[in-house]
């Protein structure tokens, strides 16, 4: 179990503002089970956390999104905030690389606020998911269901509503990206791309 994502780089996309539990919790989840994690963040070296109330540390990024191709990643991850997602929403490269994954069908975990990019990238439409309350509308009008639960899976893609659900979004969110690494295996063995079923 703790080896399970062997071999797999999971991009995590935020910028200043992100709540910084949701970006270092799954952060540690993955790595400690043996995934190789890169902070990517748009024109920065380095970016803020945000602590419920007040500003937290800075982390340093990994890859600038200008020099980032999401099909060198194998899953995203999504941290939530307020002032992150609303940033990134209107950042139409953030945007563009959301949509790589939802394109590819790789795994997306989002938390909190996370699911906001995911409306521009057009992930959620016909999807069931969770977030912080205060999108419940946002989602919706973007023709996704909304559900009241600490995690939700629908495919491919976890949501999460807040930090205290971080221990159930992180098992989901594993556990979903090890099943994609069999749904990968079992393709290059039939020849087919990383999409099939």
């Amino acid at each position: 179990m703790a080896n399970e994502l062997t071999g797999f780089k999971i991009a995590m996309l935020v910028t200043d503002g992100f709540e910084q539990s949701e970006m270092t919790e799954p952060k540690k989840a993955l790595e400690a089970a043996h995934a190789k994690v890169d902070i990517i963040s748009p024109n920065k070296q380095t970016v803020k956390g945000w602590q419920h109330t007040h500003w937290g540390d800075e982390f340093n990024v990994d890859a600038n999104l200008d020099a980032t191709n999401a099909k060198n990643y194998d899953a995203l991850v999504l941290p939530g905030g307020v002032m992150n997602p609303d940033k990134l929403r209107i950042e139409p490269k953030a945007i563009a690389f959301i949509k790589n994954f939802v394109d590819d069908k790789k795994p997306i975990a989002a938390i909190c606020h996370g699911p906001w990019t995911l409306i521009e990238a057009g992930g959620v439409k016909g999807k069931t998911v969770t977030s912080w309350p205060s999108i419940q509308s946002d989602l919706r009008n973007a023709g996704a269901t909304w559900v009241d639960k600490q995690v939700v899976r629908d495919g491919q893609l976890v949501t999460s509503r807040k930090p205290d659900d971080l221990p159930a979004f992180n098992e989901e969110m594993i556990k979903m990206i090890a099943e994609s690494k069999s749904n990968k295996k079992l393709a290059r063995k039939h020849g087919e791309g990383f999409n099939a079923k």
